[in-house]
């Protein structure tokens, strides 16, 4: 019975790796159709890895469209706001590699994945500050920790690189993309998350913030409630202008006040709503007895028929 079971799930789990397969491969032949491709693309998709096919999977979950999948294939420096891709994308076939992208990430903690393939030729992943970012790359660098002799693969990535800094374009597997690390693809983007301000900005934000204060009990309509209600004292004025998850913080009325609302379900409110009421129906009377009649004026006819309706008949209904 366990090996009938081991068996079963072995199958299932062949089955959904070949589907995503598949699907990877119409979308990509979808694609092609579209730009121009160095050759080869055709052959390449054929031969596709489950782990290519994961990647490209999990990018079109996160939002990939077919035109954005042109720009991926040609070296699209993407951002996806969902850091549990950086160990989903972590194959047995993977490898710690060194790039140049996201530095003020700790590599040590986060190193860059690199991964070989038909498809994506070199595919190049890490942690972002909020979650991962990836790249394909035409030319399997073969940089990674400690000192080795540069090889041709190496000479090959080095005038990528050159092609780089003269079309500020990424060089791809199948062709350049603008989007670079400046200017990337942003999927699922996690509106949630903060920037936070320059230190270069925060004195003249905080001296603005105490300036405008300041105006406002100058100018008071009403000096005594001015005294009555004095604005709030900060141990620090840059709290108003930092929103932080999680924090009551922020400028406003009720902006960084302890307030809170209590709510108690009515029963009867939710008696009335959950109640299925019919509404009151009406129809038009039956179309008998009627008399045809004809009006003309200014040259022109016009058709109708009246009906007569007793006088016991005419009655409201309520």
């Amino acid at each position: 019975m366990a090996i009938d079971a081991a068996r079963a799930l072995f199958h299932t789990e062949d089955s959904d790796t070949e589907r995503t397969r598949t699907r990877v491969r119409l979308m990509v032949e979808i694609t092609s159709h579209v730009g121009t491709y160095r050759n080869g693309l055709a052959q390449a998709a054929k031969r596709l890895t489950p782990a290519e096919a994961a990647i490209i999977a999990d990018l079109e979950r996160n939002g990939l469209d077919v035109p954005q999948l042109r720009e991926v294939l040609c070296g699209a420096h993407v951002l996806v706001d969902d850091p549990e891709l950086y160990d989903r994308w972590r194959f047995p076939q993977s490898r710690e590699r060194l790039s140049s992208h996201h530095r003020t990430v700790d590599k040590r903690r986060y190193p860059d994945i690199g991964l070989k393939g038909p498809l994506v030729r070199e595919k190049l992943h890490g942690r972002t500050e909020s979650g991962t970012w990836v790249q394909l790359e035409k030319t399997p660098a073969a940089m990674g920790p400690g000192i080795h002799v540069p090889s041709l693969t190496d000479l090959k990535h080095l005038i990528d690189y050159i092609v780089y800094r003269f079309t500020k374009s990424n060089v791809g597997p199948w062709g350049l993309s603008k989007n670079t690390e400046r200017r990337p693809m942003y999927l699922s983007p996690n509106l949630a998350t903060t920037v936070p301000v320059p230190a270069a900005a925060e004195a003249e934000l905080t001296s603005s913030l105490a300036r405008i204060e300041a105006d406002d009990d100058a100018t008071s309509a009403s000096p005594d409630l001015a005294v009555r209600f004095p604005p709030p004292e900060r141990a620090n004025t840059l709290e108003e202008l930092v929103f932080v998850p999680g924090h009551r913080n922020g400028r406003g009325l009720f902006g960084a006040s302890n307030v809170y609302v209590a709510e108690t379900p009515s029963e009867l409110a939710r008696t009335t709503l959950a109640a299925v009421t019919q509404p009151p129906r009406w129809s038009l009377p039956g179309v008998r007895g009627t008399v045809p009649a004809t009006v003309r004026a200014a040259g022109r006819e016009i058709r109708y028929a009246a009906r007569v309706v007793p006088v016991a008949d005419q009655k409201e209904r309520t």
